[in-house]
């Protein structure tokens, strides 16, 4: 318990750092992932292969070398951001393959028929697919949604390899300090547990205000 309490402010730090991390890139991820989702049902064959691209390349793409590539690589073209910046945008990117994958399998359990009836009342593709169609894809994967974001949260640890500082990242300085690596690293699962049991919480709540009836 002492390392608990004699470095909770350390705690505290990498506990609002990996918070920062699930959060931001959350909404990162939701909003490409939407894109993406789009682009592969989409009736212009260039956007659906922009998305079935973005897909196969994130998904296949390890989330370590991915980090590389956005930390190390975008500097070189001139863009520099502080670095808790690019592991947003290396989270965010990454997980929105998954998120996307979710939202299309979700889009294809509403019968085709919902779609070609909205369009011939007029509707455009975007209308019919933002007014009828998403609605009701919507309820068939939140379960799905919320534990690609609890894996979201998982995968920010690699975040720490890279001087940004979440939790997991506070096992160096602990381990330094001479204090015991077991209970470090059960003070960060607990942490971690806190952060995936509210997102799970969040999500069982949803499911159960606006998901499909069992």
């Amino acid at each position: 318990m002492d390392v608990l309490t004699e470095n909770f402010s350390l705690y505290g730090k990498g506990f609002l750092g990996t918070l920062e991390l699930t959060v931001y890139a959350s909404i990162l991820a939701m909003v490409l992932g939407f894109v993406m989702a789009s682009c592969r049902v989409a009736p212009v064959g260039s956007f659906r292969v922009i998305g079935t691209v973005w897909v196969a390349v994130l998904r296949n793409t390890p989330l370590t070398l991915l980090f590389f590539a956005v930390l190390l690589g975008l500097p070189r073209f001139g863009l520099v951001l502080p670095f808790k910046v690019f592991a947003v945008i290396a989270l965010g990117c990454y997980t929105s393959a998954f998120i996307c994958e979710v939202l299309r399998s979700g889009i294809n359990t509403v019968p085709q028929g919902q779609g070609e009836a909205a369009r011939s009342l007029g509707m455009t593709f975007g209308q019919s697919l933002g007014n009828v169609v998403l609605p009701q894809a919507f309820r068939s994967v939140i379960p799905p949604i919320g534990s690609t974001l609890i894996a979201l949260a998982k995968n920010s640890a690699i975040a720490g390899a890279f001087s940004v500082i979440e939790l997991l990242g506070t096992y160096k300085t602990l381990n330094e300090l001479g204090y015991s690596i077991i209970w470090t690293f059960v003070w960060i699962a607990v942490g971690y547990l806190i952060i995936t049991l509210s997102i799970s919480a969040v999500f069982n709540v949803m499911e159960k205000r606006w998901g499909v009836a069992r």
